[in-house]
């Protein structure tokens, strides 16, 4: 049987596979041209990520296919309960990247609360004639310990990212429509470990009382984020996305940081991907990355194997 890892996959995950006797194709194959693709070389599963993806034409057009694999979260690129009804297995990775996306969410909170962000723009521009300068520009930040976060959407990223939160010395308090209460324990390197009990309160609440936001929900149709809610949040209050573009308004981001209601942004995924709006990019007081909240070895590593032992189990049953 054949693989097509269309977006790639770890070589612990083609090892995996390869061991169970499945043919792995790593062909980068253009979207335009898949149908063909999977159809001529007779594709038993076909494996994405964020790039490609797989809808109805597809669905309906290669007889082939008996699983499609998203080596991750989110399942927004792929007609999941088309695919259901026609009887193909859809399956995904959703526990792989929960610490890598909590890192990458610490990451641009270190780095905005010290102001990187910025300071990483200017330093080799004028770093060595406005050395003083920029040092007194950058001399406010501010410690993490001790501040309230507050996490939209408590699920397994979040509760990943409140674990290091804990671990930083931080009060976390969280929001989510679908869970009342989360048991978090925190373990550590030798063997302890200490539980935490969170109990989930309003959006509002939450939005009043954190001095940081992180987001972590599936795509929807409406901002979870926009105007009114930034009106509600705390002067000077920090953000993070590294969930789905589109959860938060970007035009209301921005007029928010240029009124200097909040202090500053982090941006892993974006409206517009893969092209943002010139001036998300552009903006000061935003830290910016290119949707790599799962893209560490180990992440993908686990998104690899994990995928293999799901195809196995399903198509060798």
């Amino acid at each position: 049987m054949k693989v097509l890892a269309n977006d790639g996959i770890s070589q612990s995950g083609i090892d995996a596979l390869q061991n169970e006797g499945f043919e792995v194709i790593t062909t980068k194959v253009a979207q335009e041209q898949l149908i063909n693709y999977i159809n001529e070389n007779k594709v038993d599963a076909i494996l994405v990520r964020s790039a490609t993806k797989v809808r109805k034409d597809i669905i309906d057009s290669c007889p082939s296919l008996k699983l499609i694999g998203r080596g991750g979260v989110g399942m927004d690129n792929i007609d999941v309960q088309y695919a259901k009804d026609k009887g193909l297995s859809v399956i995904n990775t959703p526990a792989a990247s929960s610490e890598s996306v909590a890192e990458l969410v610490f990451a641009h909170l270190f780095g905005g609360v010290r102001f990187l962000y910025d300071a990483n723009r200017n330093m080799p521009l004028e770093g060595e004639s406005k050395f003083g300068q920029l040092k007194k520009a950058y001399a406010a930040g501010i410690e993490l310990r001790g501040k309230t976060l507050g996490v939209i959407g408590i699920g397994r990223i979040g509760q990943a990212t409140a674990k290091i939160a804990l671990g930083v010395g931080m009060k976390v308090i969280a929001y989510d429509p679908f869970i009342e209460e989360v048991n978090i324990p925190l373990e550590f390197f030798d063997g302890q470990k200490i539980n935490f009990n969170i109990k989930t309160i309003s959006k509002e609440e939450v939005l009043k009382q954190s001095d940081f936001i992180t987001l972590h929900v599936p795509a929807q149709k409406d901002y979870v984020i926009g105007k009114p809610e930034f009106e509600i949040m705390k002067d000077g209050a920090g953000i993070v996305n590294a969930a789905r573009g589109g959860v938060i308004d970007e035009v209301a981001l921005v007029d928010a940081l240029d009124k200097e209601k909040i202090s500053f942004a982090g941006l892993d995924v974006f409206e517009n991907e893969p092209t943002p709006a010139i001036k998300v990019l552009m903006h000061n007081k935003i830290s910016l990355t290119p949707h790599i909240g799962a893209a560490t070895n180990e992440a993908q590593d686990r998104i690899g194997t994990e995928l293999a032992d799901q195809i196995s189990k399903i198509l060798k049953r």
